[in-house]
């Protein structure tokens, strides 16, 4: 992705120690994060200094890299409870887990799964941005940037290379409280030269309503086998206003997100994370501690609103699962 001209990674491991882009102070402050520790790695995942369900993969796949082989067993699953959601965290615990055992150097490895991560991505863009015509006017939620994947992008992915293609578009990019990673996709497009607006999270229904959106493109966290997706909290509504208002659907993840482990979203644990994050705004008190609170993280939308799943495989209806499911299993 660019930053202010240049190209960067949201994390990468240098002299020793993993490097993350600091998304808790985005969109204010360019600032990065330095874990030396697995305790670090820790903190960055629970803390969402990295956040994203690839990125937060890749991020446990170089904490391996700052444990010694015999710590490797407890070293999983201490990055296991970090985030209970995002499936991408346990396909790359496994996958590291493998290639340790098989002989294989942590970094070597670390270095390849994110490399594969940004491959995948990279195709994720080339596939979806067939589906955007030229003009097209799109609805994001949460982030789905390089940001959240390394680089490239899961939902951002079509949307950079219909740029490089000469395809001009326009994106709506709603807040997605309480963390606000909206304005975090906005400062991605900003600094990618892409037109876009910041609305409210419960605008959308306007600007569909209005016609002035063609087509919503969100990402994953955990894709059940039978299509049922988690996603960020607000994504079910989302969802069921672009059905009820005759708007294409499209869920951009990696074969890494996909859990060919359980059938339906009735089986995705959803994280409950702490009351404070309603209750604050960068620090800025807006509900009152005597003032009970709920903060589900994530939803789950049923497979009925998806009109396709962009992967690298290509483009699947959700009745067509069961093809990425085999990918799935050639591909690991």
């Amino acid at each position: 992705m660019k930053i202010n001209g240049k190209d960067y990674r949201s994390l990468w491991f240098e002299d020793g120690k993993l490097i993350m882009i600091d998304q808790r102070k985005l969109p204010f402050e360019l600032s990065f994060y330095e874990a030396r520790t697995l305790d670090d790695v820790v903190f960055a995942i629970k803390e969402m200094v990295v956040r994203g369900a690839p990125a937060i993969g890749c991020a446990a796949a170089y904490g391996l890299v700052l444990v010694d082989r015999k710590e490797l067993d407890t070293a999983i699953r201490k990055l296991s409870s970090t985030r209970p959601t995002a499936h991408d965290l346990f396909y790359a615990l496994d996958y590291m887990k493998k290639q340790i055992e098989n002989g294989k150097d942590s970094l070597d490895a670390a270095n390849e799964y994110t490399d594969m991560i940004i491959e995948k991505c990279k195709k994720i863009g080339e596939y979806g941005e067939k589906l955007i015509p030229n003009d097209a006017r799109i609805l994001t939620h949460c982030n789905a940037g390089a940001l959240a994947t390394v680089d490239y992008g899961t939902a951002l992915s079509p949307i950079r290379i219909a740029k490089e293609k000469g395809k001009n578009t326009f994106v709506f990019v709603d807040e997605t409280r309480p963390r606000l990673q909206g304005l975090i996709t906005a400062w991605e497009l900003e600094q990618e030269g892409i037109d876009y607006v910041v609305i409210p999270d419960n605008a959308a229904g306007y600007y569909m309503e209005k016609g002035e959106i063609d087509l919503v493109i969100v990402g994953a966290d955990r894709i059940a086998k039978n299509g049922d997706f988690a996603n960020k909290i607000g994504t079910y509504e989302k969802a069921v206003l672009a059905r009820e208002n005759d708007i294409p659907f499209y869920v951009a993840a990696p074969i890494s997100t996909f859990d060919n482990k359980i059938e339906s979203g009735d089986d995705i644990v959803i994280e409950e994370r702490k009351g404070e994050e309603v209750r604050k705004i960068r620090d800025v008190e807006i509900v009152p501690e005597w003032m009970n609170v709920k903060n589900p993280a994530f939803d789950v939308t049923p497979s009925k609103y998806v009109t396709a799943f962009i992967t690298e495989f290509g483009v699947f209806k959700p009745n067509e699962i069961d093809v990425v499911m085999k990918a799935h299993q050639r591909a690991y």
